[in-house]
């Protein structure tokens, strides 16, 4: 990998609105955020329905985007700036929460199934392949009988606020190290518990 000439980009999945913004299927779209602030990237651009920003952190070209489509639909708008971008698939990351992970947990992925994820769904549809990489930021399962599709829509608790800064700060340093060092780095030093 030619770090100084490849094009990074990193998508964070969520649903745009006020009503969305701080519940458990926005985590993608809360790393991005706050990766974005750390870096000093403002997203302000929109084109494709998607809201991004670029820099070069350590001289890399990165793009951070939030699709403004809905979580089911963001594969058009991945699509659309990985090809306008000519973004190398294996330079993309797609940032995304999990249901089968607990809280306080990161997974980094080359690829695999979308397990019910819907904007990963539509990305692997879009794209015609899973095999792009991956960061699955855990949100827990339902309490008891509670639909999942409700749950995904809930805000984090108060009692969770504190190891979701400290996920999110992990999730975000697991991305850049994606950035500066690539996947299997990442993957080496991010994958696990927060902590």
């Amino acid at each position: 990998m030619d770090a100084a000439t490849d094009t990074t980009l990193i998508v964070g999945l969520g649903n745009p609105g006020l009503q969305y913004r701080y519940t458990r299927h926005n985590a993608g779209f809360m790393v991005a955020q706050a990766l974005a602030e750390k870096l000093d990237i403002n997203l302000k651009r929109v084109k494709f329905r998607c809201q991004f920003g670029e820099g070069k952190p350590d001289g890399i070209p990165l793009i951070i985007a939030k699709p403004l489509t809905y979580m089911n639909e963001s594969g058009s708008a991945v699509s659309s700036l990985l090809h306008y971008f000519k973004v190398p698939l294996e330079r993309l990351l797609v940032i995304h929460d999990d249901l089968d992970l607990p809280l306080g947990v990161l997974r980094l992925r080359p690829g695999g199934g979308s397990a019910g994820q819907r904007g990963v769904q539509s990305i692997t549809d879009k794209l015609g392949t899973s095999a792009f990489p991956r960061l699955r930021f855990g949100i827990g399962r339902p309490p008891g009988s509670m639909d999942p599709a409700d749950y995904v829509l809930e805000k984090f608790r108060p009692a969770e606020q504190e190891l979701l800064r400290m996920t999110l700060d992990q999730a975000g340093l697991a991305a850049l190290c994606f950035v500066r060092e690539g996947l299997e780095k990442a993957m080496n030093q991010y994958n696990g518990e927060v902590g």
